[in-house]
């Protein structure tokens, strides 16, 4: 046991430590929030205020005008998004993989296939093809 330390406070340092990171890292997203508002630009013209819609203007078609809304970009979106979080959620498995028991290493290989069969499904679907 380290000299000076109390069993009793670790588990409460271990605790202090990740309030102050969640502190940290909640102060910094709103202090960029703020000065973005405070010295960005504040000149709003009709087109800087006009909706976004992925490269489309809204006011010549699309939602309400009777033809069909495009939605490709919007599933290769979520798709990124899906594969993106399958990677962070890769992170912890390999920095604990000689700690882990054989049995995590099933549950990965079974995460893994499950986003394939999803992959292979998304494939069949042809929505990553943009022409």
């Amino acid at each position: 046991m380290e000299r000076g330390a109390d069993p009793e406070r670790r588990p409460t340092i271990e605790y202090a430590n990740f309030v102050i990171m969640l502190l940290v890292a909640l102060g910094i997203g709103i202090v960029a929030v703020l000065a973005s508002a405070l010295l960005g630009p504040k000149k709003g013209s009709r087109t800087k205020l006009m909706a976004y819609e992925s490269g489309n203007d809204p006011e010549r078609g699309g939602v309400g005008t009777g033809q069909r809304f495009p939605v490709h970009f919007y599933l290769v979106a979520m798709l990124f998004i899906i594969f993106d979080i399958e990677t962070a959620f890769f992170y912890p498995l390999a920095v604990a993989y000689q700690k882990l028991i054989p049995f995590a290493f099933f549950e990965a290989i079974t995460f893994v296939l499950l986003l394939l069969v999803g992959y292979v499904y998304v494939l069949k679907k042809k929505v990553l093809e943009w022409a």
